[in-house]
């Protein structure tokens, strides 16, 4: 009988040492999935990780990332689907290949894109304002980037007259962005040569083909399949002393003289802001497609070098980024 107060009293200071609000430390740990044809630590995949991280995500303790990379293989379709089978919250597509394979295996989950591609033309959202339906993301084209560039190519290398362009004619908005280009330089009075490369097979016919004309320049357009290739790209234009412009930075780190365009870093950090919100509760379809605000001008002076060209002092201020 002495020994029932004492089962009541270490029943009684349990029951008040527990407390609901302890209870609920344990963070809710939010799964999304990250879709894209490589990565690496330097990738856009290692940028969204840091950018989650400075909004209060840590990975392993309220938040789960599930990487997917098709690394060269034709799989983005299979990659897509097994996210979807992991449940994920929200997935980024880096990459309009990835986009498409991410629409292709869900119509519900939220996608996120970054693409160099226009994606009203993609057939990704239905308008930049307006996206509707489970996707929104980031658009890298800039159709007043295209003069630019083409103006920057001349003020370094004012000798440049006839300009050679590689582009994928298959890339949504490439046809605009030609014309863009076309009126800058009849508004100049540059000449321009068009060749097409759809496929890495194509490159070579395009290099030999230009190889044979008095082109003094070459511009190419940024998207997947010239990316891809730019290591044969800067190869080519090196040993024809070819000075040229390129649209984004990993162009120029590979070997290209110049590149302008936007900040994709820049655009993985909104990219972050947009999976926040996301988990959150917005949905995709009230979340404009964002266009880049911030560009940079990269020069490889190695490059310059190499070529025989010496880029103006003026040029040079303007630059974002030196690579010597």
């Amino acid at each position: 009988m002495k020994r029932m107060p004492i089962v009541s009293l270490f029943a009684t200071l349990v029951l008040f040492s527990f407390h609901p609000a302890e209870a609920q430390k344990s963070p809710t740990v939010r799964k999304i999935g990250f879709l894209g044809v490589s990565g690496g630590p330097a990738g856009a995949n290692e940028v969204l990780r840091r950018s989650l991280g400075e909004l209060g995500y840590a990975e392993g303790h309220n938040i789960v990332i599930e990487y997917r990379f098709a690394e060269g293989r034709p799989r983005l379709l299979e990659l897509a689907n097994e996210l979807v089978r992991e449940k994920v919250e929200v997935i980024v597509a880096s990459g309009g290949p990835a986009a498409r394979s991410a629409q292709d295996a869900t119509k519900t989950i939220p996608i996120v894109f970054a693409t160099s591609g226009e994606p009203v033309e993609s057939g990704f959202v239905d308008s930049i304002a307006r996206p509707g339906g489970n996707m929104t993301g980031m658009s890298w084209l800039s159709f007043e980037l295209v003069g630019k560039r083409l103006e920057l190519l001349k003020e370094a290398v004012p000798r440049v007259s006839r300009v050679a362009i590689l582009s994928n004619p298959q890339h949504p908005g490439e046809q605009r962005e030609l014309r863009e280009t076309q009126s800058t330089a009849r508004a100049m009075g540059m000449t321009l040569d068009y060749y097409q490369t759809r496929t890495s097979a194509e490159f070579d016919a395009a290099y030999d083909a230009i190889s044979k004309q008095n082109v003094n320049g070459l511009l190419v357009f940024p998207e997947g399949v010239t990316l891809a290739n730019r290591m044969g790209i800067v190869d080519f234009a090196t040993k024809r002393r070819l000075p040229s412009m390129l649209g984004w930075k990993e162009y120029v780190e590979a070997g290209g003289l110049m590149a302008y365009g936007p900040n994709r870093d820049e655009s993985y950090r909104r990219i972050a802001v947009y999976v926040d919100k996301i988990l959150k509760g917005t949905k995709p379809a009230d979340l404009p497609v964002e266009l880049p605000i911030r560009f940079e001008l990269v020069i490889n002076l190695k490059t310059a070098k190499q070529i025989g060209v010496t880029i103006p002092p003026n040029v040079l201020a303007q630059a974002d980024r030196v690579i010597k």
